[in-house]
């Protein structure tokens, strides 16, 4: 293995982008316990990222060494569903302005967040690197996934044009600290925790999407900063490939999940499932065997992420009755 764009330093200019969103800023928790002391973070008011033009002026200022692209607009199968538009052009912009900036300021090394959402809706399971591009998309999330896919292929068009040392991540289902219990547009575990809290509280049966069988892989998002730091640190884009899985290697059913969760929450009532609403990809679980070759692997348990996420949850809802 050899390290390529360099070594990052502990006082090396580090862009997180995103730094806000659940992956962001657990990335920047991981690189701040690890002694990364120079983290440059911009929120969406004082950085419009899908404004090339605010991009390129603040990459020519900062000129950061290292970058974390993290940011992205993020949501469940509803949300999806009902902004297509919007999730195409915003996580398009995003990875247009700053890979391109990145490239013309000379960053030595970027990573790429993607999403596992990419891959074919009905591909082999479990899903492999190769697989993607090979089948039609899941349609409830297809705006979504050509932004990403077209992000991957811009970081390998750069290294294979220009030089440079991109990386790409794909995480599978991630949940964790700073997520987003929005019920409507957030992803299904956050969703499934506010939910059965709520019919908890008021002593209703829970009503969930679809029939609950499909499978289902989920990772803490601190874990995927470990990993994404571990990459940037060790790893440059001849080692890896054109982008690399990061998942626990576990799944269960949406059913199962919505089981645990309950049991998390002692919730003792009725689980229904509403199965006008669609499913998603019937199964969806990666291969991570090749990152996992490389030494690494997750340590947060789901049932220990849960309640954790619970606990945070719970936090919140204090915070807003107050």
């Amino acid at each position: 293995m050899q390290v390529g764009g360099g070594i990052m330093n502990p006082h090396d200019k580090i862009y997180v982008a995103g730094h806000r969103g659940l992956v962001g800023s657990a990335i920047v928790r991981c690189l701040k316990a690890k002694g990364y002391d120079n983290i440059v973070v911009l929120g969406h008011a004082e950085l419009d990222l899908t404004r090339q033009s605010e991009v390129e002026a603040f990459f020519e200022q900062e000129e950061p060494d290292y970058v974390f692209l993290a940011a992205a607009r993020v949501g469940g199968i509803g949300a999806n569903s009902y902004y297509p538009a919007e999730f195409f052009y915003e996580n398009m912009a995003i990875a247009l302005n700053v890979i391109n900036a990145a490239w013309k300021n000379g960053v030595k090394k970027l990573l790429n967040l993607g999403s596992s959402c990419i891959y074919p809706k009905l591909a082999p399971q479990p899903l492999k690197e190769e697989y993607l591009l090979t089948g039609p998309l899941e349609p409830t999330n297809e705006g979504y996934a050509i932004a990403k896919i077209a992000a991957i292929k811009m970081c390998t068009y750069y290294n294979n044009e220009f030089g440079t040392n991109y990386i790409s991540l794909m995480p599978t289902n991630l949940y964790g600290t700073g997520d987003n219990y929005d019920p409507f547009t957030s992803h299904v575990l956050p969703a499934m925790i506010r939910k059965i809290h709520e019919a908890k509280e008021q002593g209703q049966p829970v009503v969930l999407w679809g029939d609950g069988t499909p499978l289902r892989e989920f990772l803490h998002a601190d874990d995927l900063a470990d990993a994404a730091v571990m990459l940037m640190e060790r790893y440059n884009y001849k080692d890896i490939g054109e982008f690399i899985n990061v998942g626990s290697g576990q799944e269960l059913s949406i059913r199962e999940l919505a089981e645990l969760i309950a049991d998390v929450e002692g919730f003792r009532g009725e689980i229904l499932w509403d199965t006008t609403k669609p499913n998603g990809t019937p199964r969806k679980l990666l291969d991570s065997s090749r990152l996992f070759a490389l030494g690494w692997r997750p340590k947060i348990g789901l049932r220990e992420g849960i309640e954790r996420s619970y606990r945070e949850f719970l936090s919140l809802n204090a915070g807003n009755r107050r």
